[in-house]
């Protein structure tokens, strides 16, 4: 199942809806949602542009889960509206909105191979991704020699990969994210968050991921959504969040994190130099 050698050159996927940088593609107006009278969301509101890597980072408990599983419409909202590309999906099913997501226990067939499980979804929509496409995804995401593999035979890295190439054939409006990067250490974690990069960008794809860290979310996302005790606490740019906390949950929550974190990094560096 290897890729063969001489092709022509990629082709951009013919179906994306291409808008061009800037262009709204998410908007979440007033969205609440509460479970056993208990607040989870409390009036959400954000716009996501087409292309953009956005990050939902929070606590444990701080809506940030809910808040994904509404956008891939598992989840009604109590009142508010979600709209695609300008078009209402509030009360549209999940199987109708065209957003797919990578779950984080990757939610692969331990029965199939590798390839099995990445063209699985093509059984029911054959035509929707060409094989020569589902060979370029392989070789972007470095899968070619794994491809008979079965699944317990995949490292966590591997299994990341397979569960993203099966995301992405079926071509979705938007991917999802749920820590996708929650199982994976060191040098693996970094590799995987430069592929969902380069799959953000390469296919002009807008992504939303689900994250705790916050260093994982202001390397990886053009804009970071902090959510605490289902309220937004701040919307933006990775610098801007950074040099321009807007609250002291901000600068606790992920400023002082990232501070620590930073110091543990020097102190060892200058241990080693001290030996």
């Amino acid at each position: 199942m290897g890729t063969s050698k001489g092709r022509e050159p990629k082709k951009k996927p013919e179906n994306r809806e291409m808008k061009g940088a800037g262009t709204k593609m998410l908007e979440l107006k007033n969205i609440r949602k509460s479970f056993d009278g208990n607040t989870v969301l409390d009036d959400i509101s954000l716009e996501v542009q087409d292309g953009e890597i956005i990050s939902i980072l929070g606590p444990s408990g701080g809506g940030k889960t809910t808040l994904l599983n509404v956008i891939l419409g598992i989840v009604d909202v109590d009142s508010g509206k979600l709209f695609y590309n300008g078009k209402d999906l509030t009360r549209v099913p999940m199987e109708q909105r065209g957003f797919n997501i990578v779950f984080q226990d990757y939610a692969l067939f331990p029965n199939l191979n590798a390839y099995q499980n990445i063209v699985y979804g093509l059984k029911n929509r054959p035509g929707i991704s060409t094989e020569q496409e589902v060979q370029d995804l392989i070789e972007l995401l470095g899968l070619q020699e794994h491809l008979n593999k079965r699944i317990e035979q995949l490292s966590g890295g591997q299994k990341q990969r397979v569960a993203l190439a099966r995301t992405m054939v079926m071509k979705p409006k938007i991917l999802l994210l749920d820590e996708p990067l929650s199982a994976l250490d060191g040098v693996i974690k970094e590799s995987i968050k430069d592929r969902i990069k380069t799959i953000a960008r390469e296919y002009h794809l807008t992504t939303i991921i689900v994250t705790h860290d916050p260093e994982e979310a202001l390397t990886l996302s053009d804009r970071v959504l902090i959510i605490n005790q289902g309220k937004i606490s701040q919307y933006g740019r990775p610098e801007e969040i950074i040099g321009q906390p807007k609250n002291s949950f901000i600068q606790e929550f992920i400023l002082n994190q990232l501070e620590i974190k930073r110091n543990n990094i020097f102190s060892l560096f200058q241990c080693t130099a001290a030996v």
